[in-house]
């Protein structure tokens, strides 16, 4: 396969920087988007020459107009992670777990495929990222809602936007730099819990999402579809 060019949303630390890893390390280049522009500086310096950056924020649809149109390449494929969020009861009756969240997970990708259309290739994969509580809730039904939406998202793209190919992947809890920042306490009982909830019996690793999403990027056969790398926890 010759050299390709991919956008990373969220690419500097968690899934998204495995994932460039990835890429950078078959011989692709990336160019990841961030919001902190010290955590992109620190990333683009562990990818090396592969890597280029912009800081992004995925709520402003002017700021991510600008990140595709100040690259100008083809894109073989975006893979889009970024997402800042707080999820809470229904009861709560709280716009920051409800329409807050829909606004930073939904909207944020939507917009995300929509300025990134003038990039891509025919050939290009779209990869979305939702969250396997959208087919087993345990709670926080607007999140459960929210990411039942993204993957319903992929669907209708993969119709409209054809040959270009959407699809989704499904991550279940993931030991990351998102956990590992939380206090240890939390953190450990989080992964004890997912540990009973899955088949696999532990968190996945960065590495083991990045692979599922790098899979997505390049089956030329896979679109409409979402893939969860939850280690058995929606059929459990």
């Amino acid at each position: 396969m010759s050299e390709r060019t991919y956008a990373i949303i969220g690419g500097s630390s968690g899934i998204g920087f495995a994932l460039a890893q990835a890429l950078v390390a078959r011989g692709d280049r990336v160019r990841i988007g961030a919001r902190s522009p010290g955590k992109l500086e620190a990333a683009i310096e562990r990818l090396g020459s592969g890597a280029i950056g912009r800081t992004v924020d995925t709520t402003d649809r002017a700021s991510i107009a600008e990140f595709f149109a100040a690259g100008q390449q083809q894109l073989s494929g975006p893979f889009i992670s970024a997402a800042s969020y707080r999820t809470g009861a229904f009861r709560n009756g709280d716009p920051e777990t409800s329409e807050a969240l829909f606004a930073a997970k939904f909207w944020s990708q939507h917009w995300t495929v929509f300025e990134a259309l003038p990039y891509l290739r025919t050939d290009a994969g779209v990869v979305l990222m939702s969250g396997a509580a959208s087919a087993r809730p345990i709670g926080a039904p607007a999140y459960a809602a929210c990411n039942a939406a993204v993957e319903g998202l992929a669907r209708g793209l993969a119709i409209e936007l054809a040959p270009i190919r959407v699809n989704c992947l499904s991550p279940g809890t993931t030991d990351s730099e998102l956990w590992r920042d939380r206090p240890e306490e939390q953190r450990e009982s989080a992964y004890d819990l997912w540990g009973r909830l899955c088949v696999v019996q532990r968190p996945a690793h960065v590495l083991e999402q990045a692979h599922a999403a790098l899979f997505l990027l390049d089956n030329g056969n896979m679109t409409g579809s979402t893939l969860f790398c939850d280690g058995g926890y929606t059929f459990r």
